[in-house]
């Protein structure tokens, strides 16, 4: 579905409130750019580098921020993908979400240290896997734009 040419992802129930969580995520893919890093939280489930905007940060600065506790990395933002929204419910915050997304893609990265949060687990994926992977429609939505690049 689709609202003013942003996908949306996830069904928006009437009877629920929902708390805006707007975030911002990064494909970073090795150097050979056959894989990309998924982080998974002790959950299990699989999402792209990246979380919420705090205060006044740009895009940019999240994603540096986030990159530098999810993965140890410094990055470089790159290309912008495009904004998605998404609807969903998290039993672990017991809250709804509505998530605007923003999505880039890193032109460059260099691990810099360990992740400075050290619950997640990081793992390295070929693209067609990580779509299968992800558990967020709007990660993999951003992951087949990705991948549609790659292919021009």
């Amino acid at each position: 579905m689709e609202k003013n040419n942003i996908p949306i992802f996830g069904k928006k129930l009437q009877d629920q409130t929902y708390e805006q969580r707007i975030g911002a995520y990064m494909i970073v893919a090795d150097e050979a750019r056959k894989q990309m890093i998924l982080v998974s939280p002790p959950n299990g489930a699989y999402f792209l580098p990246g979380g919420e905007i705090e205060g006044q940060e740009t895009n940019e600065e999240t994603l540096t921020r986030e990159c530098m506790e999810e993965l140890g990395f410094q990055v470089k933002v790159g290309q912008y993908l495009g904004r998605s929204d998404e609807y969903f419910y998290s039993s672990f915050r017991d809250t709804y979400f509505h998530n605007p997304g923003y999505f880039y893609v890193a032109d460059q990265w260099k691990e810099k240290c360990p992740p400075l949060e050290r619950f997640n687990t990081l793992e390295w994926f070929p693209y067609e896997e990580a779509l299968l992977k992800l558990k967020r429609g709007s990660h993999r939505w951003a992951v087949a734009e990705f991948i549609k690049q790659l292919k021009k």
